[in-house]
């Protein structure tokens, strides 16, 4: 249950040389992953994020979509450039065989892989990728990763993405877009709220079958990489919570999951040598507050919520020990993102257990004062709120649970209001809560969270990122300076102010660090990246799922 995006940090001409040497040539050969030829019949069954009844849509820039709620978008739908969440620097060529900046960084241009079909089985050119980037130029809503274009060209199978400002660290946000063919997109009017029930993409599978309670993702015969498809069938079932899908991959039903599963080692990793699961930290995990409704648009509040709140108990009952007590106020990843800690940071660090009195000192000084009822109330209004999030994500229910009983013992009446994944996911996107409990972005360094915070130009009417709706220019200005850096060195001066306005302001509320969860039943099928192969992250909700199954094969 957890969005994932990755940012870049690797120099232009070092990760030209990557792209030259192959599709995932390296990781393949470290793998095994050269080993047999597909098994007929076989199926993998995967999930990431339990959900409830499924809509018919595929629309790949729709964080709604069937596709998305259940990661199978980048099965069907491909980018230009795939990145490995699990080794910074390892860029693989995808739809693009190489790029290069130009233009002092603020040009980007990408060289599109020759003979890649369609599942249609016309021709993807350089046209199709141009027309995908001017879609996302004219349509805000699609515009998931806020990208300021300002122009795009083609010239013969280079196609040139430009921006106003330098994007030497956001070449991930700008080289994961979805392609789609333009000969069906140009007609099918706003593509933010185009269905796409039959999807035509590059991508390895098409869509088989389809019900509200799951779909099945077939081998594509068109697929430019055709030869490493050797899972011929994906099936994503609905699972209704986290514990019906725990049930389905200890029963051997699915073989690949990313889900949150107390007493892992006892349920499941002892009861086979072909089980397995990896969980590296990789984000931040914050209460984010709808900074347009009372109470929470009051600093004072948020500053009360994070002192009397138990991150001890987040992780330790809600979280099952798995998921560490967030530490500092900047929400920056640690130990992950340790060198990227500002100095001026370093010292709004987050108590482990929680501060009631000073919290409640906090609201009195800011001039709330305590009712009869015991709450506290300031211009006759109640310091009331509630935090909305899936009964089905059953950690994040556990979490909210202890959250409201912690603000209630400080005088804050809080409830949690438990829905639906889709009515969830619906309220995230166009702002209908007063607070979630949500995943930050994932990526080797912290633009994408960041970015994925705090980027006003990701609150739409269907938004991507900002869920809290800041709107701050000198903040979307300071992202920019991040995202044109050049250097480690002249990024981490550029994420300093960032990180600086998170730990005073808080526009989101540092919990735990959250893990990329992943669990695999490996009896029928090999090649799964380890620690030890770390050719990929394991987690199967990230867009880079695509290049783990490319990796799989039948086990002999």
């Amino acid at each position: 249950m957890k969005q994932w995006l990755l940012g870049k940090k690797a120099g232009a001409v070092v990760a030209a040389g990557l792209l030259a040497s192959g599709v995932l040539a390296g990781a393949a050969a470290a793998s095994g992953s050269t080993g047999p030829a597909a098994g007929s019949g076989l199926v993998l069954t995967m999930e990431s994020s339990p959900t409830n009844t499924l809509t018919d849509s595929f629309n790949p820039f729709s964080t709604t979509s069937a596709a998305y709620l259940v990661a199978g978008t980048s099965f069907i739908y491909e980018p230009l450039l795939q990145f490995d969440a699990a080794k910074a620097g390892v860029i693989y060529p995808w739809l693009a065989t190489k790029y290069s900046f130009t233009n002092g960084g603020k040009t980007v241009n990408f060289t599109v892989r020759t003979g890649v079909k369609w599942s249609n089985g016309s021709p993807l050119t350089p046209a199709d990728v141009a027309f995908t980037y001017n879609l996302v130029k004219k349509y805000p809503a699609i515009n998931t990763g806020g990208l300021e274009i300002t122009g795009v060209k083609t010239s013969g199978d280079v196609v040139s993405i430009s921006f106003p400002t330098a994007q030497y660290t956001n070449l991930q946000n700008i080289a994961s877009v979805y392609i789609v063919p333009e000969s069906i997109w140009s007609t099918v009017g706003n593509p933010a709220t185009y269905v796409d029930a039959s999807p035509i993409g590059s991508g390895p599978y098409t869509l088989g079958t389809f019900t509200p309670q799951g779909f099945t993702l077939v081998k594509n015969p068109s697929y430019w990489q055709a030869s490493k498809v050797r899972i011929p069938t994906l099936d994503f079932p609905a699972y209704a919570s986290n514990t019906n899908a725990e049930e389905a991959l200890f029963s051997g039903q699915a073989q690949w999951e990313g889900n949150f599963i107390p007493n892992l080692q006892k349920l499941f990793l002892s009861k086979s040598k072909y089980n397995s699961a990896w969980e590296a930290p990789l984000n931040t995990v914050t209460l984010e507050p709808n900074l347009n409704r009372f109470p929470l648009n009051q600093l004072a509040v948020r500053q009360a919520i994070s002192l009397a709140v138990d991150r001890t108990a987040l992780s330790t009952e809600g979280e099952a020990g798995l998921e560490p007590p967030a530490t500092n106020a900047s929400g920056i990843t640690l130990p992950v993102f340790n060198a990227y800690l500002a100095g001026s940071v370093a010292k709004d660090t987050l108590s482990p257990t929680p501060d009631v009195a000073a919290a409640e000192k906090v609201l009195e000084a800011a001039g709330w004062t305590k009712g009869s009822n015991g709450y506290f109330e300031k211009g006759g209004k109640e310091l009331s709120f509630s935090i909305a999030d899936p009964t089905s994500y059953t950690d994040y229910a556990a979490d909210a649970a202890i959250i409201a009983n912690d603000l209630k013992k400080a005088g804050m009446d809080v409830t949690f209001d438990g829905l639906s994944v889709t009515a969830w996911s619906n309220d995230v996107a166009d702002g209908n809560f007063d607070s979630v409990i949500h995943w930050s972005n994932t990526g080797v360094n912290p633009y994408s969270m960041y970015n994925g915070w705090l980027n006003s130009a990701l609150d739409t009417k269907s938004a991507s990122g900002d869920y809290e709706h800041l709107s701050d220019p000198a903040i979307n200005a300071q992202l920019a300076k991040v995202a044109a850096a050049p250097t480690l060195s002249a990024e981490k001066a550029a994420l300093a102010p960032i990180e600086s306005y998170v730990a005073t302001n808080l526009p989101l509320i540092p919990l735990v660090y959250g893990v990329a969860w992943s669990e695999v039943n490996g009896q029928k099928i090999a090649g799964w990246p380890t620690p030890q192969d770390p050719y990929e992250s394991a987690q199967p909700a990230t867009p880079t799922n695509e290049v783990v199954v490319l990796h799989l094969y039948p086990r002999s």
